[in-house]
C-alpha cells in the first residue's frame, strides 16, 4: 500500500499500515502457509512415488508463500502487527507506539 502523504501528517498516523507481505486476516495468512508449506514438502515427499511430475507442487507452494519462507513469515509478523503499532514523526525524530485495544 502507497501512501503519498507525508511521514508526519495525520492521515499517515491514524490509518492501519499494512505492509507488502501481509494478509487480510491471520486466519487466511496461516491457511496461505498451510498450503504452501504442504505444497513445497508433498513436492519432495511424493518424489520416489511420482517422480519429477512432483516437481510441479514447488511453484505452487512459492505462489502461496508470496516467495520464500521467509517473505511468509514477514507476512505474518506484518497482518499479526497491522494496526497495533502507530509511528509518530516529530521534529525528525519517529516513535513506535502500541495503540489501545
Amino acid at each position: 500500500m502507497t501512501r503519498t502523504a507525508a511521514p508526519g501528517s495525520a492521515d499517515v498516523r491514524d490509518a492501519p499500515t499494512r505492509g507488502g507481505f501481509a494478509s487480510v486476516t491471520v486466519p487466511r495468512h496461516l491457511a496461505r502457509g498451510a498450503a504452501g508449506f504442504g505444497a513445497l514438502a508433498g513436492s519432495l515427499a511424493l518424489l520416489p512415488v511420482v517422480g519429477l511430475a512432483s516437481l510441479l507442487l514447488a511453484p505452487v507452494g512459492l505462489i502461496a508463500l508470496r516467495g520464500c519462507p521467509m517473505c511468509w513469515a514477514i507476512g505474518l509478523v506484518e497482518t499479526v502487527s497491522a494496526g497495533r503499532l502507530r509511528r509518530s514523526c516529530t521534529e525528525g525524530r519517529c516513535d513506535l507506539t502500541r495503540t489501545k485495544p
